[in-house]
């Protein structure tokens, strides 16, 4: 008896304590296109004029295939609360990327930025963002 309860009272506190969690959905920037190789080297800063490279990782498959892109510059003068509407794009995942999205984007002006990707499923719920700077 003492050997059962002492299995149980084991087996409880290693699901407890256990540190396994949910892969979460990200946004990996770098300044050549992401592959195996290069994916350790990833960068937030660029300079202006050249290609930013991103990969949008999302564990759970959207059910409309359709994901909206936004990236937002953060002003300090001009825009209700210092953000400005920079970039936005509609893509269709096809079925090999229903995990994945790579593509990428030259920005010319120099700040900081945020990118968001939301789901047409709820265009109201970020699924992930990620924030980047031009130099």
């Amino acid at each position: 008896m003492k050997k059962i309860i002492f299995l149980l009272l084991a087996i409880s506190i290693m699901i407890v304590t256990s540190a396994c969690d949910r892969v979460k959905p990200s946004i990996l920037f770098n300044d050549a296109p992401i592959t195996a190789e290069n994916a350790t080297r990833l960068t937030n800063v660029f300079s202006p004029g050249m290609r930013i490279y991103y990969l949008v990782i999302i564990p759970k498959p959207i059910q409309s295939r359709y994901a909206y892109i936004q990236i937002i510059k953060k002003e300090g003068t001009n825009e209700r609360l210092g953000y400005k509407m920079y970039y936005g794009n509609t893509i269709r995942l096809k079925d090999e990327q229903m995990y994945y999205y790579d593509d990428y984007i030259v920005i010319n002006e120099k700040g900081t930025y945020v990118m968001k990707i939301y789901s047409k499923d709820n265009p109201t719920k970020v699924l992930t963002m990620a924030q980047f700077w031009v130099q």
